[in-house]
Parts: structure tokens; C-alpha cells; sequence
């Protein structure tokens, strides 16, 4: 964005002088009138853009930008006007980050540049997909649909992150609190047990002594739980930020009981439902398999991928090339053999993403109902545990008062 040095009378008839961030001089001038103040003079200060600030953009906005402005270009509104009206009515501290890259954009565009190119410069917000899919709609002519279309599917991959999250966060808050209820009674409530236990005079059961040297070692020395916490935290994230590390979890991640077929489940809608679009849109076979293989989140899936692209770039239908590799469900590869014969590929796989949304949902709601008993299995045996040990002298409190 630009900077501008602006004089301008407030509505008390009083001349007062700032400066103004803005995509271009009439919006700074709409931005300051919309404040009640009647521009007298205005100047794009030297040294020209502010200084770029990283920001985020939440995904529900990113589709809300997305759909309006698929409207408003479908209505015939020029892009520039249509990214000045969105940038203009973005939140500017709700939406600051949208508000930050969309002015870009525009001032990019403005510049000269294409939509797809100037998008292009925020990898951040725009993924490969979506620029790969405006680019194709810019050359077909068929900008607004495309954007529909993305806006669409950003919605679907926004679904089921939200359905993925929701059936995590149960089994989450239960382990939290089975955590905190456990380092309460280790800290606060066995000390007072075990000052009991010393006035008897006798020796302790074997599982008293273990939670009573657990106790004061933990109020002793609390500190090492943070630091191993931390170190393990801090750990895991640099091994997984490593090549070798995320391939070896990603490998991991599909040979887990009962969460690897739902992994790969995932990973196949995303796989269906993104090449779908790109193909609707007009991309290159060839770069739909590259753009798909990045954007899989997984690589292992990225590389079986890789391995389909190099076997349809020597001549190989995309049912045979994806047969080669044991990654793909069969049902998937039928699909695709069929969508071949009738030149209905993006819809044959738009039908197999519903068909494994329905199937992952099935599968969330029977994993949460199955991982029900198992926490409270959980918490039994973590509580009731340090709750018999804590009893036991007690129960043998007769043999110490005759003792």
C-alpha cells in the first residue's frame, strides 16, 4: 500500500494534517471523507509503498473475499473497482490481514500485473490451487466461475477441517483434565495423607511409597516436569520440521490402528476434490498432478503421486499410471477408468470426495462413540489408582491401633 500526506478540514471548520495508507489516491480521499473530513490537499509522501507486515488471513474470510468477488466481477464491475470495494469494507482491525494483502493486490493489479500474478506474491494466503485456478480462468475467460468454484471448495476443505477438529477436542479436554486431577492430588492432596500415615508409625504399603516418593519428588522438583515438557515439545516440532522426520511420521501416520485408514481417507478426498476442480478449470493434466502432489499434505501420497505424473508424461492413461501404485483404493481407480471412457473425470471424482466425506464423518462419529469408554477407562484406572494407594494404610488401620 502507499502513503499519503493529505490537509483536510474537519466538521468543527478546523484544518487538520496526517497521513493516510491507501491503495491509491481516491481511496485515500474516500477513506478520509468516510471520516467526515473535507480533503484540501493530498500527496503520495517519498519513498513510495509502506513497508510490507506479515499477516494471516483467516480462512473463512479468504472464502468470503473469494464468493464477493466472483459476484461483483459476474455483475460486471471492473476487477480494480471490485478489489477496491472489498478492500474498502474489510474490517480494519478485524480484518487487517485481509485488508494488508488485498491492497497489494490491488496496487499490483493497478499496476499492471494479472490477477493471478499479483495474487501469486502472497503464497501465505493464495495456495497454489487457487492461483493455478485463476490463472486458468483468466486465460478461458471464465474468471468469475472459477472463483465460485474455489470459493466452493474452500468451503468443503473448511468442513472438514472442522469436522476432523471437533472429534479431536473430546478426547483432548478428557486427557487435560485427567492430567490437572492427577497433579492435584499428587501435590496438594497426598502430602496431607502421608503427614497422616507418619503419626501411625508403621511402614507404608508398596504402592503408598511410590505415590508418596512420586508426591515429593514432584513438589521438589516440579521445575524438570516443565523443562522435560518443553525440550520433548520443542524437540518433536524441530524433527518433524526436517525432510526425514515429516516423511517418517507421514509414513507412520497411514500404518496407525484405527486413525491410519481415516488419515488416508482424508487425503484421498483432498486428492479427489482438488484435481476435480483443476481439471474443470482448464489446467494441464500434467501440472494438476504436480499441484495435487503439494498440496496432499502427505508424502507419501506426494510421492506415488510424483510416480503417476512420470508415467502420464510417457503416454500412460491416468487409471493405468494410478493402478501402479498400492497407495489408490481400487473403487477410486474404477472411477477414474470410467470418468476416461466418458470424458467425465472431475465429476467421477467429485463423487468418490462426497462418497469419502460421508464415510470419514461415519468414521468420526464411531471413533469418538468408541474412545468414550476407553477415557473413562482411562480416568479410572490414572484416579482411582492414586485414590487405593492413598487408602490402603487406612484399611489397615485396626492392625495399627492394636499395634
Amino acid at each position: 500500500m502507499l502513503t499519503y500526506a493529505y490537509q483536510a478540514r474537519d466538521q468543527s471548520g478546523k484544518i487538520v494534517s496526517g497521513v493516510q495508507e491507501a491503495i491509491n489516491e481516491e481511496n485515500a480521499m474516500n477513506s478520509l471523507m468516510s471520516r467526515g473530513l473535507l480533503v484540501l490537499s493530498i500527496q503520495q509522501k517519498a519513498g513510495g509503498r509502506t513497508k510490507k507486515r506479515i499477516t494471516k488471513v483467516k480462512q473463512t474470510d479468504l472464502v468470503l473475499f473469494t464468493r464477493q468477488l466472483s459476484t461483483m466481477v459476474d455483475a460486471g464491475i471492473p476487477l480494480v473497482g471490485a478489489l477496491t470495494a472489498l478492500f474498502e469494507s474489510a474490517d480494519p482491525k478485524r480484518q487487517a490481514g485481509l485488508r494488508n494483502v488485498v491492497g497489494d493486490v490491488t496496487s499490483r493489479v493497478e499496476g499492471g500485473e494479472s490477477f493471478s500474478e499479483a495474487i501469486e506474491k502472497h503464497p501465505s494466503v493464495f495456495s497454489r490451487l487457487y492461483t493455478s485456478m485463476v490463472k486458468a480462468g483468466e486465460q478461458g475467460g471464465l474468471l468469475s466461475e472459477i472463483l465460485q468454484r474455489l470459493a466452493s471448495f474452500l468451503e468443503a476443505a473448511a468442513r472438514l477441517s472442522k469436522k476432523v477438529k471437533s472429534a479431536m477436542t473430546y478426547p483432548v479436554v478428557v486427557i487435560g483434565i485427567a492430567i490437572a486431577i492427577t497433579a492435584f492430588l499428587i501435590i496438594r492432596v497426598v502430602p496431607v495423607f502421608n503427614d497422616i500415615f507418619a503419626e501411625f508409625g508403621q511402614d507404608l504399603p508398596g504402592p503408598t511409597k511410590l505415590l508418596v516418593s512420586i508426591s515429593d519428588y514432584a513438589r521438589a522438583y516440579w521445575w524438570t516436569f516443565v523443562i522435560f515438557a518443553v525440550v520433548g515439545f520443542v524437540g518433536l516440532k524441530g524433527i518433524l520440521r526436517t525432510k526425514s522426520g515429516a516423511q517418517t511420521w507421514d509414513r507412520w501416520k497411514l500404518k496407525l490402528p484405527i486413525f491410519g485408514p481415516l488419515v488416508l481417507k482424508i487425503s484421498m478426498t483432498r486428492f479427489a476434490r482438488t484435481f476435480a476442480q483443476l481439471i474443470r478449470s482448464g489446467v494441464p493434466i500434467l501440472e494438476v498432478l504436480d499441484i495435487v502432489g503439494g498440496t496432499s499434505g502427505n508424502y507419501v501420497i506426494e510421492e506415488s503421486l510424483n510416480k503417476v505424473s512420470s508415467d502420464v508424461e510417457r503416454g500412460d492413461n491416468l487409471s493405468v499410471a494410478l493402478a501402479k501404485q498400492p497407495l489408490f483404493p481400487p473403487m477410486l481407480l474404477r472411477m477414474v477408468a470410467a470418468g476416461e471412457a466418458t470424458g467425465q473425470i472431475d465429476t467421477m471424482l467429485e463423487k468418490m470426495a462426497d462418497f469419502w466425506d460421508s464415510e470419514i464423518e461415519a468414521t468420526l462419529d464411531s471413533l469418538t462413540s468408541l474412545l468414550e469408554p476407553f477415557l473413562i477407562c482411562f480416568l479410572g484406572v490414572v484416579v482411582g489408582g492414586i485414590v487405593i494407594a492413598m487408602f490402603l494404610p487406612i484399611f489397615r488401620l485396626n492392625e495399627v491401633v492394636a499395634g
